[in-house]
């Protein structure tokens, strides 16, 4: 007999998440003309995720009934019209899931256009997998959008966190010097095992001094990949090297920062906001490109906190809001 229902956690209005997400079985999607469905084994759980369920700065539910999460990794049961038979079968990780549609990879099943199901290698689990979409194409966003690295400097803040921890390990894949910043010894060693060249605990050391004396320059950094610009701006100015660049990937609704704007023109630094919903296509594909590669070779470490069940979502919403967790939170759907 033909299964016809499946588990889902969903919400249909926002708010905190043991208050609106509710868990009930819902009808198998089933795929269009060059859409996948593809069985769900992990799902992972990023900030924006948590962020539209919350409402977070104003964002609008969109949809009547949410199913969340934009990554995930699973096989691909079934394809539409215009989709190679032969993809039946193919373990495979997802980006953009749930975006601009209702139902993301929070569920058993997920239909989405066959593009944005990439081949798994089978030297990579699921949960592995359900790691990648936001944070690794966000993180090779942030080191490549201005070309090649190799032989640069690059100073990568907060590097235990999901998208850091991928920021210095492609700045390692490109032949980068990586430095970055943590805020505990625990971190540091999430940030040694990525394989950062140096880490500084910005909570007990000078950031700048440290730079300094790490490069031998006055101002010796490439690249800046910042999680909080909006702190850090003093930082970048005292350390970015003509022709050098910022790019920051997370922000505040009421950040607004006095910029030193002369000193940065000076030295014609570039300051570059990245978001992965929003940026070019052949920056995903390259992105793609690059991640398939690094899983082959196993060069891509994957930091995953804490593991929870379909029917703990919510608690896996609640981790992630929490600002303890350290690495990503991963949902497992048998």
């Amino acid at each position: 007999m033909t299964k016809k229902l499946m588990q889902a956690a969903y919400y249909e209005k926002q708010g905190a998440a043991k208050n609106v997400i509710q868990y009930q079985q819902m009808p198998i999607p089933q795929p269009g003309a060059g859409e996948v469905r593809v069985k769900i084994h992990a799902s992972g759980v990023n900030p924006s995720d948590t962020k539209s369920r919350a409402g977070w700065g104003g964002i609008e539910k969109k949809f009547e009934r949410v199913i969340p999460h934009q990554d995930g990794a699973g096989v691909i049961e079934s394809v539409g019209e215009n989709v190679d038979k032969s993809r039946v079968g193919e373990r495979v990780w997802i980006f953009e899931g749930q975006l601009g549609r209702a139902f993301g990879t929070g569920a058993e099943y997920i239909v989405i256009p066959s593009e944005k199901a990439i081949i798994l290698p089978d030297n990579t689990s699921f949960a592995e997998g359900a790691c990648l979409g936001v944070p690794a194409m966000t993180a090779h966003r942030t080191i490549f959008a201005d070309g090649a690295v190799e032989g640069q400097t690059i100073l990568v803040t907060g590097g235990a966190g999901a998208v850091g921890n991928y920021a210095i390990q492609w700045g390692k894949y490109g032949g980068a010097t990586v430095i970055t910043t943590v805020s505990s010894p625990e971190k540091a060693k999430i940030a040694e095992v990525a394989g950062a060249d140096y880490i500084i605990n910005y909570k007990t050391e000078d950031v700048v001094k440290r730079i300094q004396e790490i490069t031998g320059k006055k101002r010796g950094i490439n690249r800046i990949v910042d999680v909080d610009f909006s702190q850090n701006i003093n930082v970048a100015d005292a350390v970015l090297r003509t022709n050098g660049g910022v790019a920051m990937y997370s922000a505040n609704p009421d950040d607004a920062p006095a910029l030193p704007i002369l000193s940065l023109m000076l030295r014609n630094i570039v300051i570059r906001t990245i978001l992965v919903y929003t940026m070019p296509q052949d920056a995903k594909e390259a992105a793609i490109k690059d991640i398939t590669a690094a899983l082959k070779a196993g060069k891509l470490h994957h930091n995953i906190a804490q593991l929870f069940s379909l029917t703990e979502l919510a608690s896996a919403h609640e981790a992630q809001d929490s600002g303890k967790m350290i690495g990503k939170a991963i949902v497992e759907i048998s």
